[in-house]
């Protein structure tokens, strides 16, 4: 099993090809754009197993693994047309959620949410009368053994990190802003506004903010409409060597009622488990920021990322109380309880100060009429800039007492 598993995680396979032995002239006609096929593409399940078939007019090359906190099986398929299909009637316990779209130019995904530890069994490709079926097959399994199995594979990195390899620090402070969700996954959508292309235009305003300020480096997580891992966000903030990373989003509430921003930092029984994830990671060079783990065994590891926490959790609760009092001084709207904790996986970096902030409630008319408002949401970009650089300005002048 676990051989498969390097096969489905680490090789780029071609449907159709690998089925049907195409060559020649027939394998040139694969470049054409494939098409799903509504009528043949099914999720079935039953106790222990998860069955997903997707038609496909031809075959493509494609490429499957599976992703923890949250559980995922994703799918990157060379661009498919989804006109026909609704992703809403594609569900069922063990997979309550399946999206569909754009990952990166050229390439299309499946996200698959699951309810608990399911691994690719097997995955197959099959060709009827010219027609493409993409079957792949989920077996319950241990959480050890999912968590050993999942992860973005290196030959997915360039797609889902959508980031250039870093370039040498510039002595300015360097700040990554993570516009939330994005590609098959646009978050939050009220009244036709949609939560991943509202956070996009925001981070590229903030960014826009902070470099007219002067002494920051700014970077994004994604500066297009494409689907980027939870893990892959955080780890650019880390492989940057980043001082700070922030997270926009704009949730709505299904129940309840809730307005204005809120900024929130990991939670304290949070932590724990983080640090547990975390030590289970194989490659531990990617832990903390110029620390290899690799040689050390669980206890050593955890108590240097404790270590770090120690630093890295009252910096964030700093930044969160620079940005709330940014935003409230430049007038936007705040929460009647703005500052949160809670355990989001973009917050789990051990040596960054990390921040997760809720613009705003999509499920708030006002909330969300204010951030259509070019003035009105740069209110609240000019708050949270101007909260980084307080903060910023602060942190550095904290840092070096700590030296001398």
């Amino acid at each position: 099993m676990q051989a498969i598993l390097k096969i489905f995680t680490a090789v780029v396979l071609c449907a159709g090809l690998t089925a049907t032995g195409l060559t020649g002239a027939k394998a040139q006609e694969l470049s054409a754009l494939a098409r799903v096929v509504p009528g043949t593409t099914t999720l079935t399940q039953s106790r222990h197993t998860v069955t997903l078939e997707v038609g496909l007019s031809q075959g493509v090359p494609y490429r499957l693994y599976t992703l923890a906190d949250p559980n995922q099986l994703v799918i990157e398929l060379s661009e498919v047309l989804w006109s026909g299909l609704d992703p809403a009637t594609l569900s069922t316990r063990h997979a309550p959620r399946v999206q569909v779209g754009t990952l990166a130019p050229g390439w299309s995904g499946l996200v698959m949410d699951l309810d608990g530890p399911f691994e690719i069994y097997q995955a197959s490709v099959t060709d009827f009368s010219g027609q493409v079926v993409l079957r792949v097959e989920l077996r319950r399994s241990s959480e050890a053994a999912y968590r050993a199995a999942s992860g973005v594979p290196e030959t997915a990195a360039a797609i889902l990190r959508g980031a250039a390899a870093p370039a040498p620090r510039s002595g300015d402070f360097i700040v990554v802003i993570d516009p939330g969700h994005g590609g098959v996954d646009p978050g939050a959508e009220r009244d036709g506004v949609n939560e991943a292309d509202l956070m996009l235009i925001m981070a590229r305003e903030l960014r826009d903010a902070l470099r007219r300020l002067g002494g920051f480096e700014v970077h994004l997580t994604r500066d297009e409409d494409r689907f980027v891992s939870l893990p892959a966000r955080a780890g650019l903030a880390r492989e940057l060597g980043a001082d700070a990373f922030v997270s926009l989003h704009a949730d709505a509430l299904e129940t309840g009622y809730a307005e204005g921003a809120t900024a929130h930092t990991l939670s304290e029984g949070a932590r724990a488990s983080a640090t547990a994830l975390l030590t289970e990671r194989q490659d531990r060079s990617e832990i903390l920021s110029g620390v290899d783990l690799g040689g050390q065994d669980d206890e050593i590891a955890t108590v240097l990322l404790d270590l770090a926490r120690q630093d890295s959790g009252p910096r964030s609760a700093a930044l969160a109380k620079a940005l709330v009092a940014g935003m409230g001084q430049a007038g936007a709207r705040i929460n009647n309880n703005p500052q949160r904790s809670a355990h989001f996986a973009v917050l789990r970096s051990a040596d960054v100060p990390s921040v997760l902030v809720e613009v705003g409630f999509l499920s708030s008319d006002r909330d969300r009429i204010e951030l259509q408002s070019p003035e009105r949401r740069g209110r609240i970009v000019r708050g949270l800039a101007q909260g980084l650089k307080d903060w910023a300005e602060a942190d550095r002048a904290q840092q070096s007492l700590r030296r001398h």
